[in-house]
């Protein structure tokens, strides 16, 4: 059984057909593992279920002999990679790979012959509208596009969000207003802190790795086709589980002008995420952090000189888990966990047409 594609369709019908009698699968695919759309999880599936992955193989022909199918050929692809793009490709050779039955998984491609070449609508080389970006409108005023159609596989969060903004170039559109004079995103922030060492989250620092879910035995998992792989936490499990919970949506806020250097927020800090050296060139600062920095296209949060010494305290974003031990552990509340509340803007917060409110009110 062959399966044509990469993408997480293409790791259902792998898995499946495993379920419904094949003796052996294999996914073949173009391009190199770090291009495939199928989530890592579900390759790592599929994988342990014994499904071979074949990269750089692009489909050619089907081999029928005698009205059967014998196989497939493919052309064996060698890329030149550059920035973590393709920049050329070359074909090595040409395989032939056996099999009884084959299955595209490839997905839907964009289809826009219904839209006439002299709109005033521009297409790229992958026959898809070019679209602005922010606003999504189309190279034609007031038209616009979104999610796939516009930029191609994503997921369906993209597309949504694509909705919501086009919606609101929609609405500019016929209010006769600049596209791009949108609300702008913010993020608020408020304290968690409750009172005298007292917070309103969980504030536990616990080290244990992430625990994976149970799965059903390999050859469990074959005998019925409705059996569920995935066993999930049990209510143990669930709760360390939860327990390790990093509070993503809390940040850490420093104010520098409280800082008394007492450096009780340096002993405590369970990443050695935090520092308080002299300041100077980023370098210099680097090779003094307490912890190497492992991100380095991650900025460094950089204080004001503190009050006391004119050192700054500097936080490595990279390795803070949010935990809160040096909110709890400051004397002076230099350090204080505030959540963040991230507002996007829809068309619902824009302001009415007033041409349209004129309308409403002569009816």
């Amino acid at each position: 059984m062959l399966i044509i594609g990469v993408g997480n369709t293409a790791m259902d019908c792998c898995r499946t057909s495993l379920r419904l009698g094949a003796k052996s699968v294999k996914v073949m695919a173009r391009k190199p593992r770090g291009f495939f759309k199928a989530s890592e999880w579900e390759l790592e599936d599929a994988e342990e279920e014994n499904v071979e992955i074949v990269v750089n193989h692009a489909p050619k022909a089907f081999v029928v002999e005698g009205g059967r199918l014998k196989g497939m050929t493919f052309e064996q692809l060698e890329y030149d990679m550059e920035g973590g793009e393709i920049r050329g490709q070359r074909v090595l050779g040409e395989v032939f790979v056996p099999c009884d039955d084959v299955i595209l998984a490839i997905g839907q491609e964009n289809a826009f012959p219904w839209v006439e070449r002299d709109l005033g609508i521009e297409f790229d080389r992958w026959d898809v509208p070019k679209v602005d970006p922010v606003t999504f409108e189309s190279t034609r005023p007031g038209v616009f596009f979104g999610g796939d159609a516009a930029f191609g596989p994503k997921n369906i969060i993209w597309a949504v969000e694509h909705g919501h903004q086009a919606a609101i170039s929609i609405h500019k559109h016929c209010c006769g207003e600049p596209l791009t004079a949108r609300l702008p995103r913010g993020v608020n922030l408020q304290s968690r802190k409750v009172g005298m060492n007292e917070w309103s989250y969980k504030n536990d620092y616990d080290a244990a790795a992430r625990r994976l879910v149970p799965h059903v035995s390999l050859k469990e998992r074959f005998r019925k086709l409705n059996i569920e792989v995935e066993l999930g936490f049990d209510a143990d499990r669930a709760a360390e589980e939860v327990g390790r919970c990093l509070n993503c949506d809390i940040q850490t806020v420093f104010h520098a002008s409280l800082c008394i250097e007492c450096d009780a927020c340096i002993d405590i800090c369970p990443t050695d995420c935090l520092t308080i050296t002299a300041n100077g060139e980023e370098a210099d600062v680097v090779a003094r952090l307490k912890a190497p920095r492992r991100n380095p296209d991650q900025p460094l949060f950089v204080s004001e000189p503190l009050k006391q010494t004119a050192r700054i305290m500097v936080k490595d974003e990279d390795l803070c888990v949010h935990c809160g031990l040096c909110a709890e552990r400051c004397p002076t509340d230099a350090w204080d966990m505030q959540k963040s509340w991230i507002e996007i803007p829809h068309a619902e917060d824009e302001a009415p047409c007033p041409s349209v409110t004129r309308t409403l009110r002569r009816a």
